[in-house]
Parts: C-alpha cells; structure tokens; sequence
C-alpha cells in the first residue's frame, strides 16, 4: 500500500469534473513511473465519528512529473484536498 496526496480536482479554466482528481505520489517524480499505477484502487477515508470510505481507480498519468489522475465512484468533497489517500 502507498500513500499519496490529493491535489486538486481535474479542472479546465471555466470547468471542472467532479468525480476526477490530480494525486501526487510521494517518491514518483517521472511520467514512466507514474504509468505504472494506472489500473490501481485508490481510498479516500473521511476523517471524523463515522468514517466514510470512496473508492477509485487511477486512470492515467497527467504530465510529466508524477502526477496521476484518478476517478472516483462519488465526488470527493472539497476538503479532501490536501489529504492523503491509499493506492492498493
């Protein structure tokens, strides 16, 4: 299991997508290592009483720096940037 960090969502410059967000992976630092997780389940789990879990998958690299995007079953809700998530 690895763990990375939510970006920001997968925006253009009038619109945005809700359900695809940019995700760092500590340690990656090139596109070639970064296409080896496409495929991978991601968990976001929310902080608090009752935690929530949604789950996604990588889809692809987005440049050429180790970011990769992911899309998850729900929207995340805003807060979950900036916060880790679990790559299995």
């Amino acid at each position: 299991m690895v763990t990375a960090k939510v970006i920001q969502f997968r925006r253009g410059r009038k619109n945005y997508k809700p359900r695809h967000f940019l995700i760092e992976i500590s340690g990656v630092d090139s596109r070639e290592k970064a296409a080896e997780f496409v495929g991978k389940a991601v968990e976001w789990s929310s902080p608090g009483k009752e935690p929530k879990t949604i789950t996604g998958k990588i889809s692809s690299a987005h440049g050429g720096n180790g970011v990769v995007r992911a899309i998850f079953e729900k929207g995340l809700p805003g807060q979950s940037i900036g916060t880790d998530v679990a790559i299995n």
